[in-house]
């Protein structure tokens, strides 16, 4: 993990999510927690994510997410470079879908 969030206040919220039973609760902290904005940023970089892990090029995400191409550069570097956060969920999220 990055030294950059290694601090008792990131464990609170790292715990926190981690600490949630169900999708439900996880929607209802997410709420709480996140402004709008915030959250409809989130989701559109993990669906960005999917349709890049399924090998989709930038404008077809672009036309699908309306995703700007640094959302879209951003998140394809994480996927190749990141701490491997998305790389851990994308599995587990096709699983369930399957």
């Amino acid at each position: 993990m990055s030294k950059v969030y290694e601090k008792p206040s990131s464990d609170l919220l790292y715990q926190a999510l981690t600490s949630l039973k169900s999708e439900e609760e996880c929607r209802q902290f997410l709420e709480d927690l996140c402004t709008v904005s915030e959250l409809k940023a989130m989701e559109q970089r993990m669906e960005v994510a999917m349709l890049l892990d399924e090998g989709l090029i930038y404008s077809d995400i672009l036309e699908r997410t309306g995703a700007s191409s640094a959302t879209i550069s951003r998140v394809n570097r994480c996927l190749h470079y990141g701490a491997n956060g998305y790389r851990t969920i994308i599995p587990r999220l096709r699983e369930r879908q399957k």
